[in-house]
C-alpha cells in the first residue's frame, strides 16, 4: 500500500469506530480495548488535527468534557481527601484511565489511578485550538479544564500507574512530562491562572530532570533505572527539554541501543506483553523525535517499516517479528486472543509522522 493510500486508510479506520459519543474505541476486535482513554484518543484526536479533520478532534474533547462532568463530584472527593492527608482508599478513589464509549467508568482493576491522559488531553485541547482555531472551545470547557488543573495539581506526585498501566506503586518521569505538556498548554489560554500554571510547570520540569534522569539520560521510573520507548515523549511532544538536549540524546541512544530491532521499537527490554513484540505506534513516535532532530532519512525508513506491516485490518498494536519474549507470546494469545488489529492509535502516530515528513496535502 503506497504512503498516500494508508494515510487515506487510516482517516477512515478512525472515523469509522469513533462513536456517536465522539469517543475513539480503541480497538474494535480486541475485548481488553473495547474502550476510549483520554491519552490514546488525545493522541488519535491530535492525528486528526494534523489531517485538518477538525470535526473528529472537537468531538473527542466535548467526550472528555463529557467525561469530567460526570465525575466532577468523585474528582472533587480526590482533591479533598488527598489534601486531608487521606490516600488510602485504593484506585476508586481517583478518576479511572479507560471509559465506556459513552463515558462511564469501567469496573475492575486496570491500572484506575493513571495521570498521564489528564495531562494529555489538555495537551491535545490545546493543540486543537491551535490547529483550528477554535478559541471558544476553550470557554466552553472551561469548568473541565479547571477541575482538571486542580485534580492534576492535587495529585501529580503521588505514585501512580504508567502509561502503560503498569507499576502503580511508582512516579513515572513520562507521566509527569503529560502534566508538564498539559499545564504549559493550557496556561497561554487561561491568563488569570497563567503564573500560578507556568509556576507548578517549572516546578514539575524540576522533579523531571532532578529525580528522573540517571548516568546522563531519563529513566522508566524513579528507581527503575530501565529505558523505556515512551521516555520519548519527555520531549516530543510535551517539550520539557528539547530534541537536541545531551540527556534526550542519551535516552535515544539507549532506546536506539536496547529497543530498536530494525526499524520497529520495543516498549521496553522486559516486556512480555503478547511477547514483547515491536510497537508501531513507537516506532513512529521514533520518526517524529527524528524529523525534530533533523533526520528526515532515518524517519522515512520507519515510515516505510509501519506501512509494510499493514494486515487486512489496519495496524496491528504490536509486530510479532522479533519478539523479546517470544515463550509469553502463546501464554497471551490463549489468555486473550490474537493482539489487537486494527489500533487506531497506531493509526493515528502514522498519520502523526507522514505529516511530519510533509506527506499530508491537505496540512
Amino acid at each position: 500500500m503506497t504512503t498516500g493510500t494508508l494515510i487515506e486508510e487510516s482517516m477512515r479506520i478512525i472515523k469509522r469506530y469513533q462513536a456517536k459519543s465522539g469517543a475513539y474505541l480503541a480497538s474494535p476486535a480486541f475485548r481488553p480495548y473495547q474502550y476510549a482513554w483520554l491519552r490514546d484518543g488525545a493522541f488519535t484526536a491530535y492525528a486528526m488535527d494534523r489531517a485538518r479533520q477538525h470535526e473528529s478532534a472537537r468531538r473527542f474533547y466535548r467526550w472528555c468534557d463529557a467525561v469530567i462532568r460526570r465525575y466532577a463530584d468523585k474528582a472533587r472527593a480526590a482533591i479533598a481527601a488527598v489534601q486531608a492527608g487521606h490516600t488510602s482508599g485504593g484506585n476508586e478513589q481517583f478518576l479511572h484511565t479507560r471509559y465506556t464509549l459513552d463515558g462511564e467508568e469501567v469496573p475492575g482493576e486496570w491500572g484506575s489511578f493513571q495521570l498521564d491522559g489528564y495531562g494529555t488531553w489538555l495537551w491535545g485541547l490545546s493543540e486543537h485550538v491551535r490547529l483550528s482555531n477554535e478559541i471558544e472551545l476553550i470557554r466552553e470547557l472551561r469548568p473541565s479544564i479547571d477541575l482538571t488543573l486542580d485534580y492534576l495539581r492535587t495529585c501529580w506526585e503521588l505514585p501512580n500507574y504508567d502509561c502503560w498501566e503498569e507499576w502503580g506503586d511508582r512516579q513515572h518521569p513520562v507521566t509527569m512530562a503529560a502534566i508538564y505538556g498539559g499545564v504549559q498548554a493550557m496556561a497561554q489560554h487561561i491568563p488569570e491562572r497563567a503564573g500560578e500554571l507556568f509556576q507548578w510547570g517549572e516546578d514539575i520540569r524540576r522533579f523531571v530532570l532532578e529525580k528522573g534522569i540517571n548516568d546522563g539520560r531519563f529513566i522508566k521510573s524513579v528507581g527503575n533505572a530501565a529505558v523505556d520507548a515512551s521516555l520519548l515523549w519527555i520531549s516530543v511532544p510535551f517539550g520539557v527539554i528539547e530534541p537536541s538536549d545531551p540527556a534526550m540524546i542519551r535516552t535515544v541512544e539507549a532506546i536506539e541501543r536496547e529497543l530498536l530491532s530494525g526499524h520497529g521499537v520495543h516498549r521496553y527490554a522486559a516486556d512480555t506483553y503478547f511477547g514483547g513484540g515491536q510497537w508501531p505506534l513507537l516506532s513512529a513516535w521514533l520518526g517524529w523525535y527524528y524529523v525534530r532532530a533533523g533526520k528526515q532519512e532515518e524517519a522515512r525508513w520507519i515510515l516505510h517499516w509501519v506501512e509494510s506491516h499493514l494486515l487486512p485490518e489496519g495496524l496491528p498494536e504490536q509486530v510479532q517479528d522479533r519478539l523479546l519474549s517470544p515463550e509469553s507470546y502463546t501464554h497471551w494469545v490463549e489468555r486473550e486472543g490474537s493482539p489487537a488489529v486494527p489500533l487506531l492509535w497506531s493509526h493515528a502516530m502514522y498519520l502523526v509522522l507522514a505529516a511530519e515528513l510533509g506527506l499530508l496535502a491537505d496540512e
